[in-house]
């Protein structure tokens, strides 16, 4: 490959020595790069040249008429500090009275701007002119009187921090008398330390490698030592380019927003660790030393670096569980309704009256009540909803239960009554059912108040169940009133199963005996399952469980009371008699 040179040459044999030159440059940046990559090598590198007059040009240290003005791209302030340097040298070799009995020799030594190489070249001219090995010396420390230091800061405090290590001081420390001027014509003087007790001027140097490396500066700031501590920097960073327009940043570590600051045992103070705010905490800023919590009704986001307003939950008709609550719930007291229409058609049939109708009708209305108390849980809970959830449907399901406990004390009266000089046949009538009911279901009625005067329900939020929502639920205040009130329905339920199951084998065509035996066993069931299940839930889902059992419950005694009567109401009319009722009392 070829490509334009940056000089004008005169001969084939000068363009070739300056393509030589460039080649070199290139050899001695890669074997130094891998060098750093552990890949050094030993071997030299060969540079094939077919130019006769290149070759004698190189294999020689004259400088002719012919060669004296080559430009190879040599680096010119670099070359006129060295030249000043070997200057001095022989100046003060030269001169008696500077060093008397002193000559002072030199190694010169290319860091090519590079901290590594400048490392290696100390710890080569400490180990000798061989291969370097730190600790390890081949001379005489006397031989070597200090060093200088390179041209660019970075590696010229790399040098002394190493050499700060052997008990070697570099030479630039010497200038305690030293002064010089400024562009202004001011004398600038050093304390005794080295430090500069007079103004300085900021400069910013810059490179710019389109316009061939050329090198630009100007003044963006100045350091006065003379003024308090909070008043010797002046810096205008506005006027400072930096590269990719990114100010460097003095931290080996640094903590995006979302994370905190951790200290790092046995590091500088500049190196930290990161780690990510704890739940509920944000940092919106780079380096946070702590983390800030978020509001209590906010959670943060994914990033943990700003705080969002958590989603309210709650058992919302937008929820496809709530639609089909709510068309189950319409349905099923619709339902009610329909068979309590029915059931005053046929009210004077044998059938609807031998079980009772007053009762029948108080336990349709009842249930129908208990289907439609469901819309109180539903949507966002307030305090008087939350007030009425529970006292409305354990009131109304009391009645219900009632109902079904006084219908089947009165079956086992009835049929002990037809014995002969039986003393139950006083309690034969509608007086015993309807104060049993009304005695029930007042106890109910008397929690329920003493519940809402004690302690009621309220709405409040929960914020501690699920970190992203806050659920809006209902209180019950009172939990014992909570557990009186299921614990007492699960009592008549219990009372009524036992009662039915006793009697179920009693003969007769209208026996509600069985049908109540397994309307109280389902209703049983549900409410034995809904309890750990409620108990095991937070949120809507724990609503959402209640209404379910309420729903089951009451549809189970619905279909297990009512749909064998109906059936025999509708269609088999025939069954609807006094007689048949007679000869299956006789059987």
């Amino acid at each position: 490959m070829s490509g334009k040179q940056s000089t004008v040459s005169l001969s084939s044999t000068e363009a070739e020595f300056v393509a030589a030159a460039q080649a070199s440059k290139e050899i001695l940046w890669l074997r130094e790069m891998l060098a750093d990559l552990d890949q050094k090598q030993t071997d030299p590198t060969q540079i094939f040249e077919d130019n006769q007059g290149c070759i004698a040009v190189a294999q020689t240290e004259q400088v002719n008429s012919r060669t004296k003005h080559i430009d190879v791209s040599v680096d010119k302030k670099g070359y006129t500090h060295l030249l000043t340097f070997i200057f001095a040298i022989n100046e003060i070799n030269h001169n008696p009275d500077i060093l008397p009995n002193v000559t002072l020799g030199y190694h010169l030594y290319d860091s090519c701007g590079h901290m590594n190489k400048a490392t290696k070249d100390v710890l080569q001219i400490l180990s000798g002119h061989t291969k370097e090995a730190p600790n390890y010396s081949c001379m005489e420390r006397d031989n070597v009187a200090g060093f200088i230091g390179d041209l660019q800061s970075d590696t010229t405090l790399q040098m002394a921090q190493l050499l700060n290590l052997y008990g070697y001081t570099q030479v630039a420390r010497f200038i305690k008398t030293t002064y010089y001027k400024d562009s202004n014509n001011i004398e600038i003087h050093f304390k005794e330390r080295g430090d500069l007790p007079s103004q300085l001027v900021i400069v910013h140097w810059m490179t710019k490698v389109e316009e061939m490396n050329n090198t630009y500066k100007k003044p963006v700031g100045d350091f006065n030592a003379s003024l308090p501590e909070n008043q010797q920097l002046t810096l205008s960073s506005d006027l400072i380019t930096w590269k990719r327009d990114q100010v460097p940043k003095g931290r080996c570590s640094e903590c995006l927003p979302g994370f905190r600051k951790v200290v790092r045992e046995s590091y500088h103070i500049c190196c930290y660790d990161c780690i990510q705010c704890s739940e509920g905490e944000i940092s919106n800023q780079s380096d946070s030393e702590n983390c800030q919590t978020c509001p209590e009704n906010e959670w943060p986001n994914d990033e943990k670096n700003i705080c969002v307003s958590r989603n309210i939950e709650f058992l919302s008709y937008d929820d496809v569980v709530v639609f089909v609550f709510s068309v189950s719930s319409v349905l099923f007291a619709a339902t009610c309704v329909f068979i309590l229409g029915i059931f005053f058609w046929f009210r004077s049939t044998p059938m609807v009256k031998a079980n009772n109708r007053n009762l029948s009708f108080i336990l349709l209305c009842s249930l129908t009540l208990s289907f439609l108390s469901m819309f109180l849980f539903l949507g966002r809970p307030v305090d008087i909803t939350c007030m009425l959830q529970q006292i409305s449907f354990g009131i109304v399901f009391t009645i219900s239960v009632s109902s079904i406990l006084a219908k089947t004390i009165m079956v086992s009266i009835a049929f002990k009554a037809t014995r002969p000089g039986s003393s139950c046949r006083k309690w034969v009538g509608v007086k015993l059912p309807n104060t049993v009911m009304l005695f029930c279901s007042s106890i109910q009625v008397i929690n329920g108040i003493l519940w809402l005067s004690i302690s009621p329900p309220f709405q409040e939020y929960d914020m501690h169940s699920y970190p992203r929502k806050i659920i809006v639920q209902c209180n019950e205040g009172s939990t014992l009133a909570f557990y009186i009130t299921l614990g007492y329905m699960g009592v008549l339920a219990a009372v009524s199963f036992v009662l039915a199951f006793m009697v179920r084998t009693l003969p007769d065509s209208f026996n509600e005996a069985k049908y109540i035996t397994f309307s109280m066993l389902v209703f049983c069931s549900v409410w034995i399952a809904m309890i750990p299940a409620y108990l095991s839930t937070k949120g809507k889902y724990m609503v959402a469980v209640e209404v379910f059992a309420i729903l089951a419950s009451s549809a189970g005694v619905l279909f297990c009371i009512f749909f064998p009567k109906l059936y025999i109401l509708l269609l088999k009319p025939e069954l609807n008699t006094r007689k048949n009722m007679l000869e299956r009392r006789i059987l």
